[in-house]
């Protein structure tokens, strides 16, 4: 049993790490709603007219669907890809499994800046060079290694006997991964989607290098073009930066029990 002392400090710390985290988030929800250019915070005269100014002079309508689509597009290739190549490795045991799974691990062990130089020139001789579809094929390569990374570990904590028991009533392989593995691992499937999901919203480096194209940037180039640009102009700035959060934070609020639950059980409910 937990004392009271001991519940009581663990609510203090919580509450102290909360404030870390929320003071700042607050602070700049009040200067992006500031009358003043120089993001002074004035509480009696909140302006909410700075969004449409920092939607309209940054274009942000056109960028935010580029991300979209990137975002989009990624996490459902990932989604889709990442968990049959781990239910390959980790249940069906295909020959070379091991040093399949061994070659994802070294491509999530290799930092970005390390294959950026070979990254931009591969992309710079296809089709889509400096577009977004340079930066879908670059996502889905860097999401897709810890995706299996992420679903093996899911797979794995399925029990044997269950999929023993599915194989002899006469599932195949393919109605066992639809019937019984996908279903168990739904929670550590739904966790992955936003992971991979806010890892592409968020990125900025990829996109800045491989992206020269000003009307193809995603809104996290955008953010810093437009920071550029209106330097003196601090409450614009911030609510741009908002603009740019919140569908992020709409997505996680709204899937928050799932990600909860994948994280902490994996695969597996109850």
């Amino acid at each position: 049993m937990i004392g009271r002392s001991e519940r009581v400090a663990s609510y203090a710390v919580l509450i102290v790490f909360a404030g870390i985290v929320f003071v700042p988030v607050v602070l700049l929800v009040l200067t992006a709603l500031s009358p003043m250019p120089n993001g002074q915070i004035v509480l009696t005269n909140l302006r909410w007219g700075n969004f449409a100014d920092a939607w309209q002079q940054s274009n942000f309508g056109s960028h935010l669907l580029l991300s979209l689509v990137l975002a989009g597009t990624v996490t459902l290739v990932t989604v889709v890809i990442a968990p049959l190549a781990a239910y390959a490795i980790a249940v069906l045991k295909i020959p070379g499994h091991r040093a399949l799974f061994t070659l994802f691990l070294v491509g999530i062990m290799i930092p970005l800046e390390g294959i950026i130089v070979p990254l931009y020139f591969t992309m710079r001789a296809t089709p889509f060079a400096s577009t977004i579809g340079s930066l879908i094929v670059a996502q889905v390569g860097l999401s897709v290694g810890f995706g299996v990374f992420w679903m093996r570990a899911a797979f794995q904590a399925i029990p044997s006997s269950l999929l023993e028991s599915a194989s002899l009533d006469g599932a195949g392989r393919f109605r066992l991964y639809r019937s019984i593995v996908l279903p168990l691992a739904k929670p550590a499937t739904i966790t992955l989607a936003l992971l991979t999901c806010m890892w592409v919203w968020n990125d900025y480096f990829l996109a800045f290098v491989l992206v020269n194209n000003p009307d193809q940037l995603p809104v996290t180039v955008t953010l810093g073009d437009f920071t550029n640009k209106y330097a003196t102009q601090v409450n614009l700035m911030s609510a741009c930066a908002v603009l740019v959060a919140l569908p992020i934070v709409i997505l996680y609020l709204f899937f928050q029990r799932q990600f909860i639950a994948g994280v902490l059980s994996g695969a597996l409910k109850g």
